[in-house]
């Protein structure tokens, strides 16, 4: 609550940890989760992933070990009780390397599950270094020494925790689920250009059934859904942020036909493009205009 004093995401002195407030319950919002661990301290929040819903508060967490859209509240918060939690973003290699350096890790065997984003417990020993990591914050001579270590024994203490195998799984090269994490990455660096799945599934080294399959299991989503989100993100980020008209951000993002850009723009944000810039340049901030609408739509905390 100290560090977050009036303000709703805090961007840590500490490489990949933000610190997050809500004084109340919110309504659901676009997003985009990286690879990451999300701990609640108080109050409760949800994320919407297809049809699945998660609901995670004090002592759990949430692991994501994908690049994934959803949607995402705060479902419990007051001013006397505010939704407060911390997040730390996670680096895929690190946790490979983990996965070859630590025996203990590799003697995990549970089978990983259907999606790249779990709830798992919070276990003492997490909680300890999550506390460690955040005093760190009112030592910042020690941050460079210090914060790598306890990073990485937190990516220890996940690998080893309820939600482990996701983890283990996605960072294993030669699996689907790292195949499916490179296709991702090339997606969201060319989801203005033409999506050829026949080709994209080559260049994983997967077959197009086989990639489709474990494509929709990991994110609930198709590829072709997956650009269309990324896209009709970016477009409204470059309508409210810089201005941009719709005719000009569909054409930015790979759109051909303005009639398209705006059926599928009202079919996921629930208005057309005019009507929804009106309502977010009109609404007051707090609490109404998302961040992510403000911002690249590229992590929730």
């Amino acid at each position: 609550m100290r560090h977050t004093l009036d303000r709703e995401v805090v961007a840590t002195d500490i490489p990949g940890l933000f610190l997050f407030r809500q004084d109340a319950p919110t309504r659901p919002i676009n997003c985009m989760y990286e690879p990451g661990v999300a701990l609640v301290l108080q109050g409760a929040k949800r994320v919407l992933l297809g049809d699945e819903c998660y609901d995670y508060r004090a002592h759990q967490f949430v692991i994501t070990s994908l690049d994934l859209p959803a949607l995402s509240q705060v479902v419990e918060a007051s001013p006397e009780r505010p939704c407060l939690g911390m997040r730390l973003g996670l680096d895929l290699r690190s946790v490979a390397e983990m996965v070859l350096d630590s025996r203990q890790v590799q003697q995990r065997t549970q089978q990983p599950g259907g999606r790249g984003l779990e709830v798992g417990h919070a276990d003492a020993a997490l909680l300890d270094a999550f506390h460690r990591l955040l005093s760190l914050l009112d030592a910042p001579q020690d941050i460079a020494v210090m914060a790598p270590l306890v990073q990485r024994e937190i990516i220890y203490r996940l690998l080893m925790s309820d939600q482990g195998a996701r983890l283990r799984h996605i960072a294993s090269a030669g699996s689907h689920g790292h195949r499916v994490a490179r296709a991702i990455d090339w997606i969201k660096a060319h989801y203005a250009e033409p999506l050829r799945v026949q080709e994209l599934a080559a260049r994983v080294q997967m077959s197009v059934s086989s990639f489709h399959l474990h494509f929709r299991q990991l994110t609930s989503m198709s590829p072709l859904q997956y650009q269309k989100w990324l896209r009709l993100n970016e477009a409204r980020r470059l309508m409210l942020v810089e201005g941009r008209d719709a005719s000009t951000a569909a054409a930015r993002v790979g759109y051909e036909s303005p009639s398209q850009f705006s059926r599928e723009y009202k079919r996921l944000f629930g208005v057309p493009p005019r009507r929804d810039m009106e309502s977010l340049r009109s609404a007051p901030l707090a609490g109404i205009v998302p961040a992510e609408a403000r911002a690249p739509a590229t992590m929730h905390y």
